[in-house]
């Protein structure tokens, strides 16, 4: 209690949350920080061990069935959107320039995004976090709103809860007592969901990465591409292959002496410091695995691989009403043949098609979250939201370079990274989790 009270005080005397403008709204999200009694640890000297007796695994609860689909957000669900949505207008959006530059988020705007508290959202109030229930719907719309300030920044902000999430979902409890606390305290580990991997046509439910049988536990060899804030990694969940039994996550800390870390920067998502980590017979535990048998281990990744698509498609819809925003104010001031663009059918038919497309892909999204939390099967319906994501996502990229002109091809303007952000979401996998 003593260490949540400092964290309380340390809050409360901060000027984070009236620079935000969520003191109200937040209060309730620290008063859960207090009760966790967050520690204070330094990630070099970090040390995963297990905290307490393991018992059973904690599960958050399927969503009750509200009877109807109802896309108005609950109180909550609305209190953290605003919230989530401020932060990304007042500390993402003015730092994504600098951040796609550098290729890499500071440490200061990283440290915000922990303190907002969105990593305790998904654990437990048993295993120390907030979480109530299952609440796939919620992390959608806080993906979208931070999204819509710049979504590589959102993905260097995310990246952990992915990891917490899937231990969460998926972990046994000796796994959950070893790993979760961590995500609880003050200094959260920089962690990372990983299945993507540097080939063409890479299909997810076929890595090339392997997971071979070894005495006590798995070798885990194999490379993986586009990794979130890799080389500052302590924790990876990682997609690999067992032979003769499917693919399966397995999670794997970090192991300098086995992991060879490269940069790998790309088209988009720049801010996200994206690496390609190497692993060279990484040797893990047999409890290391996600899933107690073969088929269970399957069955969760398949899940995986489908919340991740449901997180692209949220971290689209963001980005792209971050174009339709921009754009709606930029062809009613732009003046050409003494009128306003927006006057030309041909531009405002573009626009118009932007805003019906978000729509569709806003509906499908959530459609398949709702689903997904009520632990229905939703494997149809989120197979559609990408389709639709990923290609209206692009286009609509495409159109805000297009009605900016050539002003739209320059870096002075910021359609040209959201376009190159929104190519992402066809390639991407892993990384995210709602």
């Amino acid at each position: 209690m003593a260490r949540g009270l400092r964290v309380l005080n340390r809050l409360a005397g901060g000027t984070l949350l009236d620079r935000l403008g969520i003191r109200h709204q937040s209060e309730r999200a620290i008063y859960h920080a207090s009760r966790t009694g967050f520690g204070v640890a330094a990630a070099a000297a970090r040390s995963f061990k297990r905290n307490g007796p393991s018992g059973q695994a904690q599960r958050l609860p399927k969503a009750g069935n509200p009877g109807l689909f109802d896309l108005t957000p609950s109180e909550d669900q609305a209190m953290l959107q605003d919230a989530a949505q401020r932060f990304a207008t007042d500390a993402l959006r003015p730092a994504a320039e600098a951040a796609n530059e550098a290729c890499a988020a500071s440490s200061e705007l990283l440290d915000m995004a922990n303190e907002l508290g969105i990593a305790i959202l998904g654990i437990p109030e048993e295993l120390g976090g907030a979480g109530t229930e299952r609440n796939t719907v919620t992390n959608v719309l806080v993906a979208e709103a931070l999204a819509h300030g710049d979504m590589g920044l959102a993905w260097a902000c995310l990246a952990p809860s992915a990891v917490s999430q899937a231990v969460v979902q998926w972990g046994n409890a000796e796994q959950q007592a070893r790993y979760l606390p961590a995500f609880t305290e003050e200094s959260s580990p920089v962690a990372a969901l990983t299945l993507a991997e540097p080939t063409p046509l890479f299909d997810p439910m076929t890595p090339a990465t392997t997971a071979q049988r070894v005495d006590g536990g798995w070798s885990i060899s194999g490379i993986k591409s586009l990794v979130p804030n890799a080389k500052q990694c302590e924790l990876f969940v990682v997609g690999a292959q067992v032979e003769g039994e499917g693919p399966a996550l397995f999670v794997v800390e970090s192991s300098p002496e086995h992991m060879r870390v490269a940069d790998d920067p790309a088209m988009g998502l720049r801010a996200a410091a994206t690496g390609r980590v190497q692993f060279d017979q990484v040797i893990v535990p047999d409890s290391a695995r996600l899933g107690a048998s073969a088929e269970q281990a399957h069955a969760n990744y398949r899940e995986c691989v489908r919340l991740s698509r449901l997180a692209w498609c949220a971290m689209a819809i963001g980005t792209g009403k971050a174009v339709q925003d921009y754009v709606i104010p930029y062809v009613n001031e732009r003046q050409a043949f003494g009128e306003p663009i927006s006057h030309r059918q041909s531009v405002a038919f573009m626009v118009a098609n932007i805003a019906i497309e978000l729509e569709g892909m806003r509906l499908t999204t959530l459609r398949a979250a709702s689903l997904a939390e009520q632990g229905k099967d939703y494997a149809r319906e989120a197979a559609v939201a990408r389709r639709l994501c990923v290609d209206k996502g692009m286009q609509i990229g495409s159109d805000g370079v297009q009605l900016l002109g050539g002003h739209g091809f320059t870096k002075e303007y910021p359609v040209e990274r959201w376009y190159r952000d929104l190519r992402a979401i066809g390639v991407m996998e892993g990384g995210l989790l709602v």
